[in-house]
This record gives structure tokens, sequence and C-alpha cells, in this order.
């Protein structure tokens, strides 16, 4: 049985058919190769949309990094509103680098990428999680400790796909 949504549904499916097929197309393609290890693509290689990791942990919320203080690490820009985090961040970026380079945890714990929103973040046993928006991050606060260990199998694999 043929549901019709709008007057006129027949001629809607030609066009959600297509919609569709591209659709599966790009995602194919987003398959084929791997992800970039730090989500920095979209604002010319810098990590975090701008965002201070270190004040995550330091303030605890975020701060806007300045270009006057910048690292270069894992192919991207990350900034920092002072000397002082941007040292401590050279000297362990492991510890203030978000995980899953990131990109939204609970994407990749679905076994995706996504951005994110520099405002729904966690910290959880030393370690920053950024996600896609704070209703996201609602979704994977429900089970954080099962998101986490499926995010930490899923991430190896999206790093070397292709």
């Amino acid at each position: 049985m043929t549901r019709r949504l709008f007057p006129g549904g027949a001629l809607l499916r030609l066009p959600l058919t297509m919609a569709a097929t591209l659709l599966g197309m790009a995602l194919l393609a987003g398959a084929a190769h791997a992800v970039d290890p730090v989500n920095a693509s979209w604002l010319g290689g810098v990590a975090i949309q701008g965002i201070d990791p270190v004040a995550y942990f330091t303030q605890g919320r975020p701060v806007e990094g300045s270009k006057a203080f910048e690292h270069q690490w894992r192919g991207a820009t990350w900034r920092f509103a002072n000397a002082e985090h941007r040292d401590r961040f050279a000297a362990d970026p492991e510890r203030y680098a978000p995980k899953y380079g990131g990109y939204c945890a609970w994407a990749v714990s679905q076994g995706y990428t996504a951005d994110i929103d520099p405002e729904a973040w966690t910290i959880v046993e030393g370690r920053l999680y950024l996600n896609y928006s704070k209703s996201v991050q609602a979704r994977w606060a429900a089970d954080m400790e099962a998101r986490i260990r499926q995010a930490d199998a899923n991430w190896p694999k999206l790093l070397a796909e292709g």
C-alpha cells in the first residue's frame, strides 16, 4: 500500500528517491576513506572550533582560544587563551585533547563521526569528551560507560578505514 503524505505524492517519489540515492552514494564514499585524526577540517585546520581545550580542565568551561597562542599537533592548529595553556598542552597533548579527535563521542560510539558543539562537553576520568549538541550529550550521558567502551572500540576502525 502506498501512502501519500502530500497531494500529488507520486510526483515527490522521484526527487526523494534521487535524494536517497545521492545520500547513499555520499555515505559509501565517506566509508571509503579514513577520517582525519583531528576534527579540524571545517575551520581551516583549527581544532575544537578554536576553543582552548585546557580551559575545560582549568576553568570548567569552553573558552575561546587566540591566534596569538597556537600549537600544531596531529595535523591541526590548536588555539589557547594564554601561553600557559598552550605550554601545558604542548607538554602533554594526550591529557588535554578531546577523545576521538574532537569528533562527537556519541557518534563515534555509533560507528561514524559528527561535528561538535563546544558547549556540549563532559570530562570523565580525566578525559574530555565532546558531543554534537546538548540533546545528543543527554543521550550520551544516559549510558556513558557503555558508550565510551563502544566508542573506544569504534575509533581505531574509523581511523583505519580505507
